[in-house]
């Protein structure tokens, strides 16, 4: 019989029960302790645990007092491991606006204000004065995303890699199982940091490298740091060269010049097997809740929203301009195998918090499990950044007839009594007016399944945009495959006498948007409800104001590299940028133009811009208040 897990410790006296006197590993993170697989330093702590040794966590430090948390656990054996947490401190802190949030949903009572600013620099700095000794090795999505000089939004500067800030010894980009086990095998020689440095999927500042004996199939070699900060045009080549080899299968080390050091990352890992996605899939070995030192605080909202869900698969192909999740995760996806999955279902429903409802089964595109090339040497040679845009990929495999039997067998544990599927559906592989297609990769099956049986009511897809400018910027599909894809969710919906909505997810300012693309994407909205196919319906598509959202620049995409640069780094050409607090509020404001109190501003809005015939085209009988003519008041 399996003996219960143990939270990690967390304090001296959790450490002294369990016998030791110091840990090998301690992590720090900026989110709460939720031992769960959905939560990195869990994730890792538990991945250095399997290896055999001791790790202890120390979650949310006090940054601002005496810095006793961060003394309180002593210096670790072998290293400290430092994360932001889940999300990019920046992004945990301030809107897409720059406001300050009050909220921070990784924190229990969802109370902001436990994490400095830029955590993973501060956090470093800190241990690296305390313990000036002890190796630190930084991870998680905050150091993963600025591994390379990037563009800060909150602070309008251009930064170096958060190695040259921080200080720290190693950065592990990506997913980290893999390589923090071959991080803890250098850790047993007796050159530890420079074994690591061996490693894949890790970068390090390094004196500098005399580069003219480099061989070009092994290395990339970027444009300086130096050269980027005087020139803007030098980081546009930096950026497509990045982007480039980070979309082939095979990657080589990419080096920076910084100085008198030069930056290199180690290419990545392969995407994993099935094999090791299960190996990694630690629910057995996980308490699967927040550690009970909150209990007194409060729910932590992260905590609530996943509980209930399952993680099938990471990566994602789709490519989108603003996403991070492929420079993260990867572009190739990799999946867990049914029976693996199955045993997590069964054991999520033994859970005393589980009340029946499995929330999700699914990843970053819930419909991309067991998907990828059908010939490995075409996907080996290619670089697109995306497979589906700006059409599928001829050689993708699409079969959704393994997620349709997941969602089957699942739904037969006998303590399920719904499962609804809350990741994000990539409409555009659903459409296709080729019928040999639909019935061969079940495009058609798996809507129906969905429709049928795993929405509750709402079904969230994200179409971001109406205007086909946009949507290029964007790589995402043309809107009429939203159309089209909306169309197909009606005809279902009555098959089976269903009467769901469908919710669409839009973006305004991004780049290449201006007023003009959002009134036209208002005018768009509003005239969808007079589609003819939408006559007599039941099954509306709806705008809620939690599903539109302003574009926020994050280091290291396509979309934040156009907003710096003020062109498309690609062909030169000069992109519309919103770059004011004003400009991104006017354009937001499109989103809720069927308010009365918005309407006045929306018409000196658009004459400012001289576009007074978009204001009529919007408002045209809108309020029932219009003059002969047709036009509005």
């Amino acid at each position: 019989m399996m003996t219960k897990p143990q939270f990690l410790p967390t304090t001296k006296k959790e450490m002294e029960l369990r016998g030791w006197d110091q840990a090998d590993v301690i992590l720090i993170t900026g989110d709460a302790y939720i031992d769960h697989p959905s939560f990195g330093a869990a994730v890792i702590g538990r991945i250095i645990e399997q290896q055999g040794y001791k790790v202890a966590i120390l979650p949310q430090p006090n940054w601002r007092d005496d810095l006793r948390d961060f003394k309180k656990l002593g210096a670790p054996r072998l290293f400290f491991g430092i994360t932001a947490g889940n999300m990019d401190s920046m992004v945990n802190h301030y809107t897409a606006l720059k406001r300050i949030r009050t909220d921070d949903a990784y924190t229990p009572g969802n109370v902001a204000g436990f994490r400095p600013d830029d955590a993973t620099i501060q956090y470093t700095r800190i241990v690296k004065e305390l313990f000036p000794d002890t190796p630190v090795i930084i991870g998680g999505v905050e150091a993963s995303m600025r591994r390379l000089s990037h563009y800060d939004y909150w602070r309008d500067q251009f930064r170096p890699s958060i190695l040259v800030d921080s200080k720290a010894d190693l950065l592990i980009y990506g997913m980290g199982e893999k390589p923090i086990i071959e991080v803890l095998k250098a850790f047993q020689t007796d050159t530890p940091v420079e074994e690591s440095k061996k490693i894949n999927q890790v970068a390090y500042l390094t004196p500098k490298i005399d580069k003219t004996k480099l061989p070009e199939d092994q290395f990339l070699v970027l444009q300086s740091f130096q050269k980027e900060l005087s020139d803007k045009r030098v980081y546009g080549e930096n950026f497509v060269a990045f982007e480039t080899e980070s979309n082939k299968m095979k990657q080589r080390t990419i080096i920076q010049p910084y100085g008198k050091e030069d930056l290199v990352i180690n290419p990545p890992f392969p995407p994993l097997t099935t094999e090791e996605m299960d190996q990694f899939a630690l629910f057995k070995v996980m308490t699967n809740q927040p550690h009970p030192k909150y209990d007194k605080r409060g729910p932590i909202p992260a905590f609530e929203m996943i509980k209930n869900s399952i993680t099938i698969h990471r990566g994602c192909f789709g490519g989108c301009s603003f996403c991070a999740i492929a420079a993260h995760q990867g572009k190739f996806i990799s999946s867990r195998s049914e029976n693996s999955i199955l045993e997590e279902v069964k054991h999520l429903s033994e859970r005393p918090y589980f009340k029946g409802h499995i929330s999700d089964l699914g990843g970053p595109s819930a419909n991309m499990y067991r998907m990828g090339g059908i010939s490995r040497e075409i996907c080996e040679k290619c670089q697109r950044p995306s497979c589906i845009f700006p059409t599928v990929c001829k050689n993708l495999n699409m079969d959704h007839h393994p997620l349709i039997d997941l969602y089957d067998h699942s739904s037969s544990c006998p303590k399920v009594n719904k499962i609804t599927i809350g990741s994000g559906i990539r409409y555009d592989m659903l459409v296709t007016d080729n019928q040999e297609l639909d019935k061969k990769f079940g495009l058609t099956l798996y809507m129906e399944k969905i429709i049928q049986n795993h929405v509750s009511g709402r079904l969230k897809v994200a179409p971001e945009h109406t205007e086909t400018t946009v949507l290029q910027r964007m790589r995402k599909p043309p809107f009429n495959s939203f159309i089209q894809f909306y169309k197909k969710f009606i005809q279902i919906n009555n098959k089976f006498k269903k009467n769901q909505q469908l919710i669409p997810y839009f973006i305004s300012s991004h780049p290449d948007c201006s007023i003009i693309e959002m009134a036209q994407l208002a005018i768009e909205i509003k005239r969808s409800k007079e589609y003819p196919f939408l006559a007599h319906q039941k099954v509306p598509m709806s705008l809620p104001s939690d599903h539109v959202q302003d574009f926020t620049p994050t280091p290291m995409t396509y979309s934040t590299a156009m907003f710096y640069l003020g062109f498309d780094p690609y062909n030169k050409k000069k992109v519309t940028v919103a770059r004011t607090m004003q400009e991104k509020r006017d354009q937001n404001t499109f989103f809720f133009y069927f308010k009365r109190e918005n309407r006045e501003k929306i018409r000196q809005i658009l004459q400012r811009n001289g576009r007074i015939d978009l204001y009529q085209s919007l408002y045209q009988h809108f309020f029932g208040n219009k003059k002969k003519g047709g036009k509005v008041n």
